[in-house]
Parts: C-alpha cells; sequence; structure tokens
C-alpha cells in the first residue's frame, strides 16, 4: 500500500498539496477529503466529549420527566454550539495559543487568574462526577467502586502520557463514535416519530406548567450542552495541533458536523428517557433506568446503556483534565503538548494525573455528598459560562490580535451578544432558583 502524505503549506492562503509517493493528487474532491482528514479532530471531539456523565444524566431525566416536550431546545442549541465553538477555532488557529494564555496576555493576570480559578474549580467537581457514573454504572455489572474507579484511572492516565497527540486523538475519536450506539437505542425505544418531528420544532406545553423543576432542567440542559471548559480545551487543541488560516474552512466544517453530532445524540439519550415516561418508570440516573427497562425491552438496552454511561465519562474525563492542563500549562509557562515524552513537560503531565487521581480519590471516600456536588456543578458551570463567553467575544474583536480579515462581522457580534445576554439571564434564574428553591412553584 502505498503512502498517502499530506504537506501544509506556511502561507495563509496557500492550496494544501497531497502527494502519493511523490505525485501530486490532482483531484479537487479527494485533495478537500484529504485536507479535511488532516484537520478533523478538535470540533468534534470538544463537542461530543460535552456529552458526558453529566449530559447522559440531564437529557435522559429531561425524557424521563416531560417525554418529548424539550426536544426543540436542543434544536435551539445547535446554532448557539456551533457559533461559540467557531469563534474559538478561529481564535486558536490566528494566534496559535490556548485561551487561557490569551486571556492572560490581552487582559492582564488578575483576569487571568480569575478565568483560570473558575475553569480549573469546576473543571474538577465535574471530574468528580464522571468518576462516580463510571462507579454508578459498573456497579451493575458487580463491579466494586474500588475496582471500576481505580481502573478508570489508570487507563485515563494510560491514555494521556504516550507522548503522542495523534495517538490520543484517534482514539478519542473512537470513543466518540461510539456513541452511535445511541441512535440504535433510541430507534429500539419506538417513539412516536411524528410527534419528535413536532417537538423538534415545536415548543410545547409541558404537564403542570412552569415549575421549579422545569426551569432548573432546562437551564441545565443549556450548561450541559455550552460548557465553559469547551472553550479551553479547543483552543488548546487547535493549537496543538498547529493548523493555519488555510485550515479554517475544514475547522468551521469539523466544528458544524461536530456539533449536529452531539445535538443528535443528545436527542436519543432524550428519547431512550423518554421510554421510561411512557412506562411510568421513575428514576434518579440513568443506571437506575436501565436496570428498570431490562424487564421490558432486554439485556442489550440495558447493557448498552451502562456501557454508554462508561463511555461518556471517560471522554468527559479526559477532555476535561487535558484542559485543565492545558489552561495551567500555559499560564505557568510550562511545556504544555501531547506532542511532548512525560519527562519533556513534567508539570504538564503532572497536573493532569493529579486531577485524575484526586477526583477519583473523592469519590471512593464514603458518604461523599455526591449529589451535592453534582448540583454545585450545574449551578457554578452556569454562573462562569457567560463571564468565559464575554472574554472570547472581545478577543474577536480585537484588531490588533486578529486583525481585519478574521475579526469578527457585525453579524457576528450581534448574534453573539444575543447569546451572551440569553446566557446571562438564565444565569441569573439559575442562581435565584439555588437561593430561592420555591422561586417558580
Amino acid at each position: 500500500m502505498r503512502l498517502i502524505q499530506i504537506e501544509l503549506e506556511l502561507a495563509p492562503d496557500t492550496e494544501v498539496v497531497a502527494t502519493t509517493s511523490g505525485t501530486t493528487v490532482r483531484r479537487p474532491w479527494l485533495r478537500s477529503l484529504l485536507s479535511f482528514l488532516v484537520v478533523v479532530g478538535p470540533g468534534l471531539i470538544v463537542m461530543e466529549a460535552d456529552n458526558d456523565a453529566g449530559a447522559v444524566s440531564t437529557y435522559m431525566q429531561a425524557g424521563g420527566q416531560y417525554g418529548l416536550h424539550l426536544l426543540w431546545l436542543l434544536v435551539l442549541l445547535l446554532p448557539i454550539c456551533y457559533f461559540i465553538q467557531e469563534m474559538v477555532a478561529r481564535l486558536g488557529i490566528a494566534t496559535g495559543k490556548g485561551h487561557a494564555a490569551m486571556i492572560y496576555e490581552r487582559f492582564g493576570p488578575w483576569w487571568g487568574r480569575f478565568s483560570l480559578f473558575d475553569l480549573l474549580a469546576v473543571n474538577f467537581l465535574t471530574l468528580i462526577t464522571e468518576f462516580a457514573a463510571i462507579s454508578l454504572a459498573l456497579s451493575a455489572f458487580g463491579i466494586r467502586p474500588g475496582v471500576s474507579v481505580s481502573m478508570a484511572a489508570v487507563a485515563l492516565t494510560l491514555l494521556v502520557v504516550t507522548g503522542s497527540y495523534r495517538r490520543w486523538e484517534r482514539i478519542v475519536i473512537a470513543l466518540c463514535l461510539l456513541d452511535t450506539l445511541w441512535f440504535v437505542l433510541a430507534f429500539v425505544a419506538h417513539p412516536a416519530w411524528s410527534k419528535v418531528a413536532l417537538n423538534a420544532v415545536v415548543p410545547t406545553r409541558v404537564d403542570g406548567g412552569i415549575t421549579g423543576s422545569l426551569v432548573f432542567l432546562v437551564i441545565a440542559i443549556v450548561g450541559t450542552t455550552i460548557a465553559p471548559w469547551q472553550l479551553f480545551f479547543q483552543q488548546s487543541c487547535v493549537a496543538e495541533k498547529r493548523l493555519r488560516f488555510a485550515d479554517l474552512k475544514w475547522a468551521r466544517l469539523d466544528t458544524l458536523l461536530g456539533a449536529i453530532f452531539t445535538v443528535l445524540v443528545a436527542g436519543a439519550m432524550m428519547l431512550v428517557g423518554d421510554l421510561g415516561y411512557r412506562h411510568h418508570i421513575a428514576f434518579s440516573d440513568p443506571a437506575q433506568l436501565a436496570q428498570a427497562l431490562a424487564p421490558v425491552v432486554g439485556p442489550f438496552v440495558r447493557n448498552s446503556l451502562l456501557l454508554l454511561m462508561v463511555n461518556a465519562a471517560v471522554l468527559g474525563a479526559t477532555a476535561i483534565s487535558l484542559a485543565s492542563a492545558w489552561a495551567y500549562g500555559e499560564v505557568r509557562g510550562w511545556e504544555h503538548s501531547l506532542h511532548k515524552k512525560p519527562w519533556e513537560a513534567p508539570g504538564f503531565y503532572a497536573t493532569y494525573v493529579l486531577c485524575v487521581g484526586a477526583a477519583a480519590g473523592i469519590v471512593l471516600i464514603p458518604h461523599v455528598p455526591l449529589q451535592l456536588i453534582i448540583l454545585s456543578v450545574q449551578a457554578f458551570a452556569g454562573l462562569i459560562l457567560p463571564s468565559a463567553i464575554i472574554f472570547l467575544q472581545l478577543l474577536l474583536n480585537d484588531h490588533e490580535l486578529l486583525g481585519d480579515r478574521w475579526i469578527n462581522r457585525p453579524w457576528n457580534n450581534v448574534i453573539n451578544w444575543t447569546i451572551i445576554g440569553v446566557l446571562f439571564a438564565l444565569s441569573f434564574t439559575l442562581a435565584a432558583q439555588v437561593v430561592l428553591p420555591n422561586l417558580f412553584n
């Protein structure tokens, strides 16, 4: 088999040239395909990794409590996800630096430390929930938490410390594609597809009207679909791949396809939750629903649900830990690259391993209030998301940094400030709901 090699020219507007054993690939469609395959990765991973354990729980709970009534919210969030992450990819290509480093550089140490502390805190709390989900799912297979959590921590460490970004990326993309099994489960659930289509585009009134539970769940869906760590992760990932402006159109396509795939998977999760709604099965977590559905639809659905919970938690854990390690390494001025061996970037890898090990250790402490931690993550992430996006928006309007060609257009700014305004309103509502639990009852 002849090796196909892609050479990316240094000039921003040069064309990608693909050669096979020194022979130029002249077919435009093949050249485009090869160019896309070189660039693909950051957009898909950052989107699908956000369908982590907390997302599985949130989307399935939405289906379990309200059936198909909240499907329209996922469709509404699709363009928002894309617009935000497209800015991240553009900024990463333009600067070749991570998000944390740019905030420090353009806004100063105080705001840099503020954003970094928020990121590290919410990431660590989220990481605890990933290990809690692994423990919960594998306990249903009879594996003790001490064994399952420890094995997961070791596997997550080995996934990263190989000193190869490309190897890590390929494994994680394969894990992302495993989530296509959610579509199989959605079809096995046999929903009324006419109602699925209707509720995907038309908001409908839920039973009981607007309640505190509904408000909290809506905000949780927004919070789990757009998370602060995604901004830091994708920009560092783009910088890690050393993408150039010639790659921007493919990075945008990667991000768009990732957003579409993620929203479709989230919808499938909601359809599986709706199966519990239709069978009047009350559940507090996906593992409980999986056990309850076994007599109804057989062991395949039960086992698949539990394994997909583990897959979601592993995806979320590796992406979130890397987002923290990249951001902290950038700010400290350490070597912070998966292209480096552990002894070449000891601080970067130590941060990753410390995050993974500490979160796993906390989950294994008896009687830790994991539910309180999960609620805290939702509240905290919702509160810091608007401020994180404001930094991104200001950076994308920095003429000195990006120049006239790559800066936000006026229509970009209208859309983005509208998104920020809505997120601020939701954050305020979430804070009010946490402080005054009966506010919407």
